[in-house]
């Protein structure tokens, strides 16, 4: 599929057609895998069972001043059992996006929920191959519903009235 209606692809101009996201690259910011108490914890009469896994997740947008726009996708899990920390995952994926055709007080939903959804299954593989080059089976994330993110997060920004 194009943004580009196909008359205007051969004259060379775009017809406006409503709002539009394309990315023009994706990439790894940042990465961590820590596997402190390798090589016991791959064993698998590990004690403690299954670890429990806690996951973070964190979404940053940032106009450029080419009118481009960053998203950075930050995800974060930590896998524990009864002795502690079996390992510790922490990535930074971002994008970079092209919006267009969006009213500006929609460009923030667009970036933080719309241009996430493009980015994580791609973050989710480095999660899966990364936990399994560290010894585990691959962390497959569950789908994330990142309007619901971005819900809790204006719910968190929005100030309580104290009575006076």
């Amino acid at each position: 599929m194009t943004d580009v209606a196909p008359d205007a692809a051969a004259n060379g101009t775009e017809a406006p057609n409503g709002p539009a996201i394309r990315i023009l690259t994706q990439f790894i910011r940042d990465l961590s895998f820590e596997n402190p108490r390798a090589p016991d914890s791959l064993s698998a009469a590990a004690p403690g069972g299954n670890p429990q896994i806690d996951l973070a997740v964190e979404l940053n947008a940032r106009g450029r001043p080419d009118g481009l726009f960053e998203v950075d996708l930050k995800l974060g899990a930590t896998a524990a059992r009864e002795g502690g920390v079996v390992f510790q995952v922490e990535m930074v994926y971002g994008g970079l996006f092209q919006v267009s055709g969006v009213p500006e007080t929609d460009i923030e939903p667009v970036l933080l929920i719309e241009c996430p959804r493009f980015l994580f299954p791609f973050a989710r593989r480095v999660i899966a191959d990364v936990t399994a080059e560290g010894g585990f089976p691959p962390l497959l994330l569950d789908p994330i519903d990142f309007a619901a993110v971005y819900a809790a997060r204006k719910a968190a920004e929005v100030p309580t009235v104290g009575n006076a």
